[in-house]
């Protein structure tokens, strides 16, 4: 096996994960929205503790593509061609939770707020199912033949698998998110985040232990089991300091559990980066699907320097806006006067 495409394999699994470690709380805080926050205060609260760093977290999302496509560029056109109109979705998705989280604030009335309110939770919803079943079926398979192509209609993407990886990051989303606000919140937003994970966790991380523990009955080995049995006791640890009331070992706990969960899948997965379900001789591989090694050599050198450059810039974020969130913290809602007032403007319009 060719070091390179050993190599670039591992980061990209470590860009998903990381993309989902940070990108899952803030799925999960715009489901809250819908399913948990019961007052304006308390949806203000969830939305100003991800404020500083949702845009941000989102970067992982584009990066992960972006080194797909360019290190494993047949890997990028068969699972992004199969599923192009999952992927639809989840950019609609995207859109409307980031246009939702901007605008939510520019109006004045219940209706508007509710309205941006439903779109980012929607969003958010759409967008961890999609990822979700992509993932999943990148590492259980899509009917592809001899050239990469999707073998079927527009829905023969749609699987069982497809629906545990949906299902399996909309519930760790929802249970993260829980744990980021019991972590970054105080008041009532920190006791419902709580008391949410100690009712959820046990049946919204089933989805995503199904997934681990299939590719492990599959195509497991001795190392990728003893992996998921961390995932496990991981999970077990987040519960019990959840309950507790330690949230930061709590969030720790659910967050490597994630951690631990993918590395036991993809590890698992290796050397094939998307299996076919007609043929496995069709499959694509580390080797069959990688650019050339020279392209390979200059995006390493690049990651080398730009990797830990984001990784340091993103800490700090974290580091300035590490303190607490409380409904005494926001201040009421108010409406912006325009800048030059409607009065003024009017007579100097019949002057002209």
């Amino acid at each position: 096996m060719e070091f390179l495409p050993s190599v670039w394999f591992i980061i990209i699994a470590v860009l998903w994960t990381g993309y989902l470690f940070l990108e899952g709380f803030d799925l999960g805080v715009g489901m809250h929205l819908l399913f948990s926050a019961r007052t304006e205060t308390q949806r203000r609260v969830m939305l100003n503790a991800i404020g500083p760093v949702w845009d941000g977290n989102e970067v992982w999302l584009i990066t992960a593509v972006g080194a797909m496509f360019a290190a494993f560029p047949f890997w990028y056109a068969s699972l992004f061609s199969a599923l192009y109109l999952p992927m639809i979705f989840v950019l609609f998705g995207l859109i409307f939770r980031a246009v939702g989280i901007e605008f939510r604030g520019k109006g004045k009335s219940a209706r508007w707020t509710r309205g941006w309110d439903i779109a980012i939770g929607l969003g958010s919803l759409v967008s961890a199912f999609g990822v979700g079943a992509a993932l999943a079926l990148t590492t259980t398979g899509l009917p592809l033949n001899a050239n990469g192509d999707r073998v079927g209609g527009a829905f023969a993407w749609f699987n069982g698998y497809a629906v545990i990886g949906g299902l399996a990051v909309v519930g760790f989303s929802l249970v993260h998110a829980a744990a980021f606000l019991a972590l970054k919140t105080d008041g009532d937003v920190r006791d419902a985040g709580r008391a949410f994970a100690r009712r959820a966790a046990p049946i919204a991380l089933v989805p995503l232990l199904v997934w681990i523990l299939a590719l492990q009955v599959e195509k497991g080995t001795g190392v990728t089991w003893i992996i998921a049995a961390v995932a496990v006791a991981a999970a077990v640890v987040g519960m019990l300091a959840n309950a507790h009331r330690r949230e930061g070992w709590a969030f720790v706990g659910f967050g490597a559990f994630l951690a631990a969960g993918m590395a036991s899948i993809f590890v698992a997965s290796f050397p094939v980066v998307l299996p076919s379900t007609i043929n496995h001789a069709f499959d694509l591989t580390v080797a069959n699907a990688s650019s050339s090694a020279y392209t390979l050599g200059v995006m390493s050198v690049v990651a080398c320097f730009g990797i830990p450059l984001v990784l340091a810039y993103q800490g700090w974020t974290y580091w300035v806006f590490r303190k607490r969130v409380s409904g005494d913290l926001i201040p009421a809602a108010h409406a912006v006067e325009p800048a030059v007032r409607q009065q003024a403007v009017q007579p100097a319009l019949r002057q002209q």
